[in-house]
């Protein structure tokens, strides 16, 4: 009878394997004649080991075999055997020749002498080669093109200049090798390091350094430039831009070192270089998977898993082994989008849930069902002119809703809460940036508190978020302008989705309780600056194509958003790009004061008192420019 595991596989795959286990049933039996061939100087068996080969070569063969299968030989495509593959094999032989040099030391069949350890040495040495070789064998000649598409792709095919002749380049080289029908032609890479210039990976020359781009674009008529960089930085990446962009040549580059986590580079990954490509900023550099150890096996909690962040971290936690991910969010497509697609993704134990947090009845009902060990709160409003027209939802959502998750957090006994806060609670001028603020402050109040640590990370402007500049300027340019931009000298900090959910986790599992941490953003940019060169990576020219528009600043908006409160003092963590800020706590009786204040006021939807009694709990007077924006201008 055919075991369950191999009926479920299905028949055209179950004949692939059969003919695998076929061949390497060959190869080993080949292997130990060839063993007893060599050993015996070509042959010339001595007359007490005559028997010898015939009566053990089916014991051998079916012992091998049976570890082969075992070590899931059979699995895998040969085409795509990499160097991971062959350290399988090397240890599969190894112990299968162990296995059987074993066997042979306390057993032998009668009248059979003790097998030489000079065939055993053989044995295991022709079986490595031979094994390993086959599987190399078949993949080189997969991935050879046939010489009439050699001479095709001269013609034809489109032909690409790859920068970058590392891991990334390599990986991306070999997919385009073995994939025949792409339609495109490597015809040399480009890489900084001197040692590699002149040498060949996958065949194919490194041709300069980056120096040498603007020559071998005109020397090689290159069609494409595809970046396979994904640690460098963005200085680097718009100086590749800007050569390709003057020798009028498309450029694609393969995604940044923390989108590259979840699979292997392909070809389908290839993109169009955006804005997030060349701001600058250095890449994260630590070792992620020990920083978020701690949600390995927990069942972990994420408010608004449908936004951008949310759904960043849903993607990053269930890759670091929680046990269970409970995503909650009050918008039903957004929830519907990340949990389709982390289940096509092949990830178990999710659980969608649809609700606002600010329904204490209903995070009770969560909490007690669920029993989540670490949360992760990143439900917010964040458009700041729309939450000044809009402040007892700001104050509701932003503010409320967090005392209520703490609240509940503390009680059910959570191990890890931590609040994504944002650099518009410094300093507060807006009513979304005091509300943030106030959270914080709960934040700092329950941590004081409670046996649950509490934290808040506090980091500026992710691009690609919903509430990020960028969409407005790519609809904008889209439009053919203008870009509007409320102040030339108007700046602000950047950074990339997934780097900030990385830094997000890892420093929450450092919090003590009640900490606030501030991720280093950098530089700040200018907006005027965001706004040119996404005119240049849409192919126009700033200014003569599209025009940049400046309409003014609004009412509370800042000409530079700050990291750090006045009265906080900052101090380093083990991470690099983490900081924790301190400072002297708001009297718990009076913020709770406070907090019951606003929820009457919520209550009473009485939006004309609500921004007084806002600053009143953070202790600050009411700014005089609060006032209700223009929604019409880009922040």
């Amino acid at each position: 009878m055919i075991p369950a595991s191999l009926r479920a596989i299905p028949r055209s795959a179950f004949a692939h394997r059969i003919g695998q286990l076929a061949v390497d049933t060959v190869i080993v039996a080949l292997a130990y004649w060839l063993a007893f061939y060599f050993r015996f100087d070509g042959g010339a068996v001595p007359k007490r080991f005559d028997r010898l080969f015939e009566e053990t070569i089916l014991l051998v063969v079916g012992l091998k075999v049976a570890i082969f299968v075992g070590a899931r030989f059979y699995t895998k495509w040969w085409r795509f055997t990499s160097v991971r593959d062959l350290q399988a094999i090397f240890i599969g032989t190894a112990v299968a020749s162990l296995a059987i040099t074993a066997l042979f030391s306390v057993w032998r069949p009668d009248g059979v002498v003790e097998v030489p350890r000079g065939v055993l040495a053989f044995d295991f040495l022709f079986t490595l080669v031979m094994i390993g070789g086959v599987r190399f064998a078949v993949r080189s000649l997969v991935e050879r093109p046939a010489m009439s598409e050699l001479f095709k792709s001269n013609s034809t095919s489109k032909q690409v200049l790859i920068c970058g002749a590392g891991d990334a380049g390599n990986a991306l080289l070999r997919e385009l090798r073995s994939n025949r029908t792409s339609g495109i032609n490597p015809v040399g890479l480009i890489d900084d390091d001197p040692r590699k210039l002149g040498l060949r990976v996958q065949g194919t020359r490194v041709l300069g350094d980056r120096s040498a781009l603007s020559r071998v674009l005109k020397d090689r008529n290159v069609d494409e430039v595809m970046i396979a960089m994904p640690t460098a930085p963005g200085a680097v990446m718009q100086e590749i831009v800007s050569t390709c962009r003057a020798a009028g040549v498309k450029c694609t580059t393969l995604p940044g070192l923390p989108e590259l986590i979840a699979g292997e580079v392909t070809v389908s990954q290839l993109r169009e270089v955006r804005v997030e490509d060349v701001l600058g900023r250095a890449p994260v550099e630590i070792d992620f998977a020990r920083a978020a150890r701690f949600l390995n096996g927990k069942v972990v909690l994420v408010t608004g898993a449908g936004g951008s962040i949310g759904s960043e971290l849903c993607r990053q936690i269930v890759g670091v082994g929680a046990r269970r991910l409970v995503m909650v969010d009050h918008a039903e497509n957004n929830l519907f989008e990340i949990d389709l697609e982390l289940r096509e993704r092949g990830n178990a134990g999710l659980v969608p849930v649809i609700a606002d947090c600010r329904d204490a009845t209903a995070i009770e009902r969560v909490f007690a069902r669920e029993r989540p060990q670490v949360v992760f709160h990143a439900a917010a409003y964040k458009h700041v002119p729309m939450m000044e027209l809009n402040p007892i939802e700001a104050v509701a959502n932003n503010a409320l809703a967090t005392q209520t998750l703490a609240e509940t957090s503390g009680r059910h006994g959570v191990e890890r809460f931590c609040l994504i806060s944002t650099d518009k609670a410094v300093e507060p001028k807006t009513v979304m940036g005091a509300t943030k603020a106030l959270a914080e402050r709960v934040i700092e109040m329950y941590g004081a508190e409670s046996l649950t640590r509490f934290a808040a990370v506090r980091f500026g402007n992710v691009l690609g978020s919903s509430g990020s500049v960028l969409p407005i300027f790519r609809r904008q340019i889209a439009e053919g302008g203008p870009v509007t931009v409320t102040h030339p000298e108007m700046s602000r900090f950047f950074m990339t989705i997934p780097e900030a959910v990385q830094l997000v986790i890892e420093a929450t599992g450092i919090a003590d309780g009640g900490d606030i941490f501030v991720l280093d953003m950098g530089e700040p940019v200018k907006i005027i600056d965001l706004a040119r060169k996404m005119i240049e990576l849409s192919g126009h020219e700033p200014g003569a194509d599209i025009a940049i528009e400046v309409v003014g600043i609004r009412p509370g908006e800042k000409l530079h958003e700050e990291l750090f409160n006045v009265d906080e003092d900052v101090s380093p963590t083990r991470y690099a790009k983490v900081r924790r800020a301190t400072r002297q706590a708001i009297n718990p009786t009076d913020l709770r004061l406070g907090l019951e204040d606003l929820s009457r006021l919520v209550g009473d939807h009485d939006a004309h008192g609500l921004p007084s009694a806002l600053y009143s709990a953070l202790k600050l007077g009411v700014p005089a420019s609060d006032a209700t924006g223009d929604t019409s201008r880009t922040s």
